[in-house]
């Protein structure tokens, strides 16, 4: 039996994998490392409460076989360009070099549709720049999930989003797949999916292939 690491579990999708996780038979322990506690208690569930500035400071509890990467923000609520390289870069390139270290075999990253390390719009950047820098260290394997606007319930009110949901319901239909919005729940399912193939090497997910989950 193998142990799961999850990283924003507090997110859309990091919420709906980690309810996934512990119900799969292919891991008897779930970590959830987060700074706010998870409404959640199974036997399953380990909660590791981390300040992400010091992550060094929770190596020895960073030990996984599979790492699940959902961190992310948005500039509106980050603020600032150095607020959102901290969480959308800084975080999970730590986590991913800390669990490597730790013996993991598997990082599956949440990333976005459009990232490219050559964009000029900086979120697209921001994202690209982070596959680039993960898919240089040496897991056995390494997925990249780059979903179009995500799906499902959110804690917080995004009203821009709102309105772009709004949007894809009403004209979905026009909208070509590679960028038709997503639920949340598929991406989870995908994410499961393929740590469970047991694949080597580098694999890129595009959003119009996570649709069939």
């Amino acid at each position: 039996m193998k142990t799961a690491l999850v990283a924003g579990s507090t997110g859309l999708i990091g919420n709906q994998l980690v309810q996934l996780l512990l119900a799969s038979d292919r891991y008897d322990q779930v970590k959830a490392i987060t700074r706010t506690d998870l409404p959640l208690n199974h036997a399953k569930l380990v909660q590791i409460k981390v300040d992400f500035h010091r992550l060094d400071d929770f190596k020895d509890e960073l030990k996984a076989d599979d790492v699940f990467c959902c961190l992310g923000t948005t500039m509106a609520k980050a603020r600032s360009e150095k607020k959102f390289r901290e969480v959308d870069y800084d975080y999970p390139m730590a986590l991913a070099s800390l669990s490597l270290a730790q013996g993991a075999k598997q990082f599956l990253l949440v990333s976005a549709l459009g990232a490219n390390k050559q964009s000029s719009i900086f979120y697209n950047l921001v994202k690209g720049e982070l596959e680039d820098a993960v898919t240089k260290l040496q897991f056995r394997a390494i997925h990249i999930f780059r979903p179009s606007l995500l799906l499902g319930p959110r804690a917080e009110h995004r009203s821009a989003e709102e309105a772009a949901k709004f949007f894809y319901k009403v004209f979905g239909f026009l909208i070509p797949a590679k960028y038709k919005a997503i639920g949340a729940d598929k991406v989870a399912k995908a994410m499961i999916h393929f740590a469970t193939q047991e694949e080597r090497g580098i694999w890129i997910h595009e959003s119009r292939d996570l649709q069939r989950f």
